[in-house]
């Protein structure tokens, strides 16, 4: 079996993770719109390719299939997600599974807007939100919510365009600050040309936060919730985590997981705010936060593996254990170019 990770960027643990599942049954290759890319030195065979959005992107990932016979794709990115969901049927007409969710749910995780009607709509608690200037300042003055408030991209990732503002003068400079960011940014292809629409603004709550793993299978039926306690962030990451048991988030993974229908990993972040859960984001893909579930025991590309050659995944591969405490480390990778492979 030969996998395809696109958009892989910096997430080298995850290479590591699929070589390992793989093991001596099969290649996985990597792609990236950049050569600078340190998880190109830790796959087998690695590709440049056109940007994401560029006409030929498709046509390009559909050739490398075909030559390097890849049975399935997997993406890191949430800009790559909708992109390889609405072309699902041409991968497949080449012998290629495409592990993304469908085009509903991709839009629905990665408009924050799209994310706060679904969640509202099916009675989860969610932070007040507000996606123009105007309502929010009306908002403040009638106090329907106070500063201070998270101003942050409609389409967001990683911690571009997030502020706190604390004064009514703040708010008003950060939102220009975000749509500056965006319009200077790869957020801005996500904008559909309204920058001034793709920027929301939240209630600050106060409490502990949480990162919950969702795990589907392929066919989007239910199989565990791993919940951590984030300790720290950097660059809008995890970067330190403890499994923990906490029957009530694991109870709101579920019923998220059954309403939504996603398939393999749904990375959600939740506030825990006078012992309610308020949830805040929700990707459809393996977050930031997955090896503190990986070190815990999970082993979800085995078990995508397995689903993908139409075997059943062993209930230990989806289990953790509680009380791992994790912290990601920095290192420095020396970048060989002579080692990429750049297919024309």
């Amino acid at each position: 079996m030969n996998i395809l990770l696109t958009s892989v960027g910096r997430r080298s643990y995850l290479i590591t993770y699929f070589k390992e599942a793989l093991g001596e049954k099969g290649e996985i290759h990597v792609s990236n719109s950049s050569d600078v890319t340190p998880a190109f030195s830790y796959a087998d065979h690695s590709t440049i390719t056109p940007f994401i959005y560029e006409e030929n992107y498709i046509p390009f990932l559909l050739n490398y299939c075909i030559e390097k016979k890849i049975d399935a794709i997997i993406s890191l990115f949430d800009i790559d997600l909708p992109i390889l969901s609405a072309n699902k049927s041409l991968f497949e007409e080449v012998g290629t599974r495409v592990i993304v969710s469908c085009e509903s749910v991709i839009n629905i995780c990665n408009d924050k807007l799209e994310t706060y009607y679904f969640l509202k709509k099916n009675g989860f608690n969610v932070p007040k939100t507000y996606h123009s200037l105007t309502d929010v300042l009306h908002a403040l003055r009638n106090n329907e919510i106070h500063f201070p408030v998270i101003i942050k991209p409609r389409w967001g990732m990683g911690s571009i365009g997030v502020f706190e503002a604390e004064t009514e003068l703040e708010l008003k400079v950060l939102f220009n600050k975000t749509i500056s960011n965006i319009k200077n940014s790869y957020l801005k292809y996500m904008a559909n040309g309204s920058l001034v629409t793709s920027v929301l603004i939240q209630e600050k709550l106060m409490g502990q936060e949480y990162g919950l793993d969702v795990i589907n299978d392929l066919n989007a039926r239910y199989q565990n919730t791993i919940v951590k306690k984030k300790f720290s962030m950097r660059s809008g990451e995890t970067d330190c985590a403890e499994t923990v048991d906490y029957p009530i988030l694991k109870s709101l993974g579920k019923s998220i997981s059954e309403r939504l229908q996603h398939i393999a990993n749904l990375d959600i972040d939740v506030f825990m705010s006078n012992d309610t859960p308020f949830i805040l984001e929700m990707n459809a893909r393996f977050g930031g936060g997955y090896p503190f579930s990986h070190m815990a025991g999970v082993n979800l590309p085995l078990a995508i593996v397995k689903w993908i050659r139409g075997e059943a995944a062993s209930k230990s591969l989806i289990e953790e254990k509680y009380g791992v405490i994790g912290h990601k480390d920095i290192n420095v990778i020396h970048l060989k170019k002579y080692e990429i492979a750049k297919t024309t």
